[in-house]
């Protein structure tokens, strides 16, 4: 073909790539249908085999679905050319539509079609989209079996499969086996580790990252940092800054990464130099919700509960719209700090104003406030609703609502409360104790011996107190 007649065909086809995206967003599927007639009798349709793939493509967006018979498009491509297959399995994975790519990945090894790479990194990442790992690990079978297992790339592909599917121990084993290796590589495993919460594995990995000539990048910091959170490492976490501070340039334009900072000397109780960082993030930054509930969470897990209101305040009144994450760390200050009136206000506004459904820690959080108040009428209310949708409640809520009635002398809501507390954690002495004084302030006392009697029977003892420190090598 001619290079004018190149840009005939392109100068025709864009305006009708743009009407397709435009069906597919607005769901018309008899618009489509009418330009696929039309395709077919002008001869357009096969013009370009990357518009063919995008045809079957608005098909599929335009009904959403999975199952569209993909056998009956494909028999109009030519099954010597693997690029509109490659094409479609890609769109197809970008677009959340999963089982179409596994099934034109399976129609392409049925009829011959050539693979490469590209189409075998593909199809294992709609396979990790979908959780479809039986799928995976078969991709994987193929892959040895015809000679990828060098690429890098399909690699990567394989660690993140194996480490979403929480499969980590395979996706270290899939690292190890890789002649060669990069930095895309060792933070698919470092994901892997870090949703399994093997802090030491992470920074195992990390520290031979070097060695294996892989330099480190934002990804690899911020996992970096997850650790020592997790650890409470603070004087490596400091480390880590340091060492971010002289290799990532423009680190305030990472959220994840500037999170990750805050959070981890929050989790050490270096909280001024958590609201340090904080305050240093230009105002664009300031706009990220992610910025915002990572200093909520320094404030509230350091005890600053007045400063998790304050800023709660502030963050509304500069438009930001909070999410669940940070009701239920503002809905605890306020239990800490008293605040019955704002706690019910807050919490009430989750549905009134933002159109967020309460879960259960945002319950347990009302309670805890309700009871510490002693207004054991309406926490006994909120208890009947949050059980009648399904929530149990946590132990620490049991305990707050047992302590409460234990101060004001209600026995049967007491009694209750410890019950659902001891279902959740039989082993929690706690609890024991301070229904054994509830006993005691209504002259039980045959059932303080029974209670004093299953107790010895299970080997409980009062926890002796205990603190820790870090000890850096």
């Amino acid at each position: 073909m001619s290079e004018r007649t190149h840009s005939q065909v392109a100068h025709v086809l864009d305006p009708i790539t743009t009407f397709l995206n435009r069906c597919a967003q607005s769901k018309n599927s008899i618009a489509i249908k009418k330009l696929h007639c039309h395709l077919l009798r002008t001869g357009l349709l096969f013009s370009s085999v990357a518009f063919h793939a995008k045809l079957i493509l608005s098909y599929a967006l335009c009904h959403q679905s999975n199952d569209l018979k993909l056998s009956n498009f494909f028999k109009f491509i030519d099954p010597t050319n693997a690029l509109p297959f490659n094409i479609l399995i890609s769109d197809f994975s970008k677009n959340g539509l999963c089982s179409n790519a596994l099934k034109t990945f399976s129609f392409m090894h049925s009829n011959g079609v050539p693979l490469d790479s590209y189409d075998m990194c593909s199809t294992l990442t709609a396979s990790t989209s979908s959780q479809s790992f039986g799928f995976g690990t078969q991709v994987h079978a193929l892959v040895g079996k015809q000679g990828w297992s060098s690429s890098v790339f399909v690699g990567s592909a394989l660690i993140d499969l194996y480490a979403k599917s929480s499969l980590v121990n395979e996706a270290a084993k899939m690292f190890d086996e890789m002649p060669v290796r990069n930095t895309v590589c060792a933070n698919a495993l470092l994901l892997g580790f870090t949703e399994a919460k093997m802090w030491n594995e992470v920074l195992g990995v990390a520290r031979n990252m070097p060695e294996l000539n892989m330099s480190y990048d934002n990804y690899t910091f911020s996992a970096i940092l997850r650790s020592c959170i997790g650890l409470s490492a603070v004087e490596l976490g400091r480390q880590v800054h340091c060492c971010i501070v002289r290799n990532i340039h423009y680190t305030e334009n990472d959220v994840f990464l500037q999170s990750s900072l805050i959070e981890m000397y929050g989790k050490c109780g270096f909280v001024k130099k958590a609201l340090l960082l904080f305050n240093a993030l230009g105002n664009g930054r300031k706009s990220d919700l992610v910025l915002w509930t990572s200093m909520l969470g320094a404030f509230g897990r350091n005890g600053y509960y007045k400063e998790v209101i304050q800023m709660y305040e502030e963050m509304l009144m500069r438009g930001i719209i909070p999410d669940e994450i940070v009701f239920v760390t503002v809905l605890s200050a306020c239990a800490r700090t008293g605040q019955v009136e704002r706690g019910i206000q807050y919490f009430e506004s989750m549905t009134g104003e933002y159109g967020l459904t309460p879960c259960e820690e945002h319950y347990s959080c009302l309670i805890d406030l309700l009871s510490r108040a002693g207004e054991l009428g309406k926490a006994q209310s909120l208890v009947d609703e949050m059980l009648l949708k399904g929530f149990v409640g946590g132990v620490s809520m049991w305990g707050a609502l047992l302590n409460a009635c234990l101060d004001r002398g209600n026995f049967e809501l007491g009694k209750f409360a410890a019950q659902k507390a001891l279902d959740l954690d039989p082993q929690n002495m706690g609890v024991y104790t301070m229904l054994s004084n509830l006993y005691a302030k209504f002259g039980m006392w045959d059932e303080i011996e029974l209670l004093r009697a299953s107790t010895k029977r299970r080997g409980l003892n009062k926890d002796i107190g205990c603190s820790w420190i870090e000890v850096t090598v």
